[in-house]
């Protein structure tokens, strides 16, 4: 229940053939965008999703090709007839920054509304989403977000029967909110079971891999995350630049319990990245080279309990 497109799977640089990476997301007619390259709007028009529905922009850091889109997307945004808040959320600057490159897009028909990230760590709720932020391990300051979409244990008709609460009132406890009748408080814990499986995907470009990576990962059902370099020729380049080579992503995701690794970000310098499928393949075997306006459908595993 989860609708999810990688827009693009290039670094650095668009070109002809590879768009730079980003990512949206689509839940009850809301969209989520990570990251802003140069060219990021064209491909959501070629994904299907809606401008109109963009709700939430995540960037992860301040390079041009995570950002330089920008002031042209939310122009386009304003032009859809948007006038609904549009919230940014970025590292220490990101106010600032969207302020300098929105000079060529002014007068836009809707507020931003901004939360710059302070900690290492931090946690934000939107609506029924839990979106989490961890510092990753770049030459500038850069972020990594996991979207996680959280499911309540399944409700319990009978012990609502017991306690004696009106079926009129079952809707919300099942929405997991508590409810008042003839002057008692009840609470969803009252009736539903055991909190089930939800869904949860994980997204980090521009970084070394660290320990706190494997935990932010861990138990994903889709970590996309980058492939700057694949060849054991550019480890020394990857060190220097601070990005990750596939075999790493791949370790990352074996030892995360990921679901489903899509490698992203691919250095201008590889032509095919399918020719170096195995550095990853070999470590952890759900790994899939995604082109561009790669999409999935993430739904709830079906559970009896």
């Amino acid at each position: 229940m989860l609708d999810v497109c990688l827009l693009g799977t290039g670094g650095t640089m668009p070109l002809p053939q590879r768009a730079l990476t980003s990512l949206i997301i689509k839940y009850k007619g809301k969209n989520i965008l990570i990251d802003c390259g140069e060219g990021t709007q064209v491909m959501i028009r070629k994904s299907g999703f809606s401008l109109n529905r963009i709700d939430t922009i995540l960037i992860t850091h301040f390079h041009a090709d995570h950002i330089s889109g920008l002031p042209g997307l939310l122009l386009s945004i304003g032009k859809s007839e948007r006038t609904e808040p549009v919230r940014i959320i970025g590292g220490k600057g990101i106010i600032d920054i969207v302020k300098s490159l929105c000079v060529i897009a002014p007068d836009l028909p809707f507020n931003i509304e901004y939360h710059e990230i302070t900690m290492s760590y931090e946690k934000f709720m939107f609506d029924e989403l839990r979106i989490e932020s961890l510092r990753l391990e770049h030459n500038v300051p850069c972020y990594g977000y996991s979207v996680s979409l959280d499911r309540l244990g399944k409700f319990q008709p009978q012990k609502a029967l017991d306690l004696g609460i009106p079926q009129k009132m079952w809707t919300l406890l099942q929405k997991g909110e508590q409810t008042e009748y003839n002057g008692k408080v009840f609470l969803p814990e009252q009736v539903l079971g055991n909190p089930r499986k939800g869904l949860k995907i994980t997204y980090c470009t521009d970084t070394r891999p660290t320990k706190d990576l494997i935990d932010f990962a861990r138990n994903s059902d889709l970590f996309i995350c980058e492939g700057m370099y694949a060849d054991d020729s550019k480890l020394q380049k990857a060190i220097l630049n601070k990005h990750m080579m596939f075999h790493e992503a791949a370790a990352i995701a074996q030892q995360a319990n990921v679901r489903q690794l899509w490698l992203t970000h691919f250095s201008p310098s590889i032509k095919d990245p399918n020719e170096y499928e195995n550095l990853a393949f070999s470590l952890f075997s759900n790994t899939l080279i995604p082109n561009d306006l790669q999409m999935t459908e993430l739904k709830f595993e079906h559970e009896n309990i």
